[in-house]
């Protein structure tokens, strides 16, 4: 029992390394493997929840560990990862004497994922759906921006303001009062469950197509959905 107990942790404390390692490679100049480690933090942020249930061993600080090794993966690396492409964008004359300073606005994303997840342990709404953008799909989606598109990026002369105001939009979002769908199936019909169905029918062709640079169009698509379905609800 008493090392069934440390299993789900174990999971946790992995996921923690695997953001710590996305985190040094991001300083390293290399985005990709970021993105990668990312993406093995985020499996193993799925399973332990999933472990800690199947062995009945769920527990009070599992539920933090799980909060701070999600902050590192989904919060501190990919501000890393925005901070490094900032620090090598064309800057704009109007904003040249603030440049130095302007990259490490990044890490603002880092406090509001943080906040975002502290939310998320005392709401107790988000038992089927969630309450702002999840800090996992905001994390795929800087990852995959970066990784997939920098080229498109760094062709533009407002690259930085632009990438400055998308990270003031994803902190809105971690926080918005904002419903979004989750991928969660009580059965398997289609009935009641066709948003989620028509997201991974739409999803899976371009995963296919344009592997993990998929990941910002498809999380894009996935707030316009959720958005979508919120104003068709209050219609």
């Amino acid at each position: 029992m008493s090392i069934k107990k440390h299993i789900p942790n174990t999971i946790t404390c992995c996921n923690l390394v695997s953001g710590c390692i996305a985190t040094a490679f991001a300083f390293a100049g290399n985005p990709k493997m970021a993105l990668l480690w990312i993406i093995i933090g985020a499996v193993f942020d799925f399973f332990d929840g999933m472990v800690a249930r199947l062995l009945h061993v769920s527990s009070p600080i599992g539920k933090e560990l799980d909060s701070l090794a999600d902050d590192i993966t989904f919060g501190v690396a990919p501000s890393s990862i925005i901070f490094m492409e900032l620090c090598v964008l064309h800057c704009p004359s109007i904003i040249a004497p603030i440049a130095p300073y302007l990259p490490y606005f990044a890490f603002v994303m880092a406090a509001f994922s943080g906040l975002r997840l502290a939310k998320f342990n005392l709401d107790e709404r988000q038992t089927t759906s969630f309450i702002g953008l999840p800090t996992p799909a905001n994390a795929l989606f800087w990852g995959s921006l970066i990784v997939g598109w920098h080229r498109n990026i760094e062709l533009s002369s407002w690259a930085m303001p632009f990438l400055l105001l998308l990270v003031c939009a994803s902190c809105w979002l971690l926080v918005a009062e904002f419903p979004m769908f989750a991928l969660k199936f009580k059965h398997w019909g289609w009935k009641g469950n066709e948003v989620k169905y028509i997201f991974l029918l739409t999803s899976i062709p371009m995963l296919a197509y344009w592997g993990i640079d998929a990941f910002a169009p498809i999380i894009a698509w996935y707030v316009i959905l959720s958005a979508m379905v919120y104003i068709y609800n209050k219609v």
